[in-house]
């Protein structure tokens, strides 16, 4: 059976000298239901990338029965040392609304569905060892390196209290990076000021919809303040951290069109900077 998403490859040059490599799968947006069984099927071979590290940005789930859906697809994944935070759809059903108003300037308003059981995903994801970093930091040690990780809850519901994992890292560790669902500016700033070295994100589904651009696609909206050229992928502005935003697999089942914005996980390999 072919893949029904893409896999994005990227390298970034931040160990310290003689490090041994990490391959962080970085995956967000699953967006589950229980009939999604190809998107299920894919989730369950990423086992197969052969990552040291697995980071998920949020948004699991898009039904009330989604969580033992979900536990079980990242059923191998939860063997491997994980990191995760939530987004606005691990706590409320998607709702039907105007698909076009993704596009649409944000005014702040939204329209939330039932509430789900999101604090039963995050014992079963606990449970199996995967560390849940809304608003907590915490430090592990892959291949030797010791990375102190922090999050926050999801920012496009206003739930980021970033002053409670606000400060310098641990000077015990090689590597600072920061997990957060949406990545608003408020956010990026703050874990730049705290010199982290890298961010991962979601909820862009980089773009969801992009048109055609010289040099590949151009996003129309990335459904936060962020800029639409760091919709998706790796970037890096000046001397702030790297950052890594997932386009995630899913979509809202009420709105499940991607344009030139094809589901994807990402594979991201930590290297020596020397």
């Amino acid at each position: 059976m072919p893949m029904g998403y893409q896999l994005r490859q990227v390298s970034v040059p931040i160990l310290p000298e003689g490090a041994a490599d990490i391959r962080v799968l970085h995956f967000s947006d699953l967006h589950l239901t229980p009939s999604r069984k190809n998107e299920i099927a894919d989730i369950k071979s990423f086992d197969g990338l052969k990552p040291d590290l697995v980071i998920s940005t949020g948004d699991f789930l898009a039904h009330k029965k989604a969580v033992p859906v979900a536990l079980d697809a990242l059923d191998k994944l939860l063997d491997l040392p994980g990191l995760f935070v939530f987004g606005s759809n691990d706590y409320y059903a998607p709702q039907v609304k105007n698909p076009f108003s993704y596009l649409t300037k944000d005014d702040g308003s939204r329209k939330l569905g039932p509430e789900l059981p999101w604090a039963e995903l995050a014992a079963g994801l606990v449970a199996r060892g995967w560390h849940d970093v809304n608003h907590q930091r915490t430090i592990i040690e892959i291949n030797g390196t010791k990375i102190e990780a922090r999050g926050t809850d999801d920012a496009h519901l206003n739930r980021d209290k970033y002053g409670e994992v606000a400060g310098e890292p641990d000077p015990k560790v090689d590597l600072a990076i920061g997990i957060t669902h949406a990545p608003y500016l408020r956010i990026l700033e703050a874990m730049s000021e705290d010199q982290l070295d890298m961010i991962f994100a979601g909820h862009t589904h980089g773009g969801q919809v992009r048109l055609p651009w010289p040099g590949g696609s151009k996003a129309l909206t990335t459904n936060c303040d962020l800029p639409t050229w760091r919709a998706r992928g790796l970037t890096k502005v000046q001397n702030d951290p790297w950052l890594h935003v997932s386009a995630g697999m899913g979509t809202s089942p009420f709105a499940r069109i991607r344009v030139a914005s094809p589901p994807e996980v990402s594979l991201v390999t930590l290297e020596a900077a020397f």
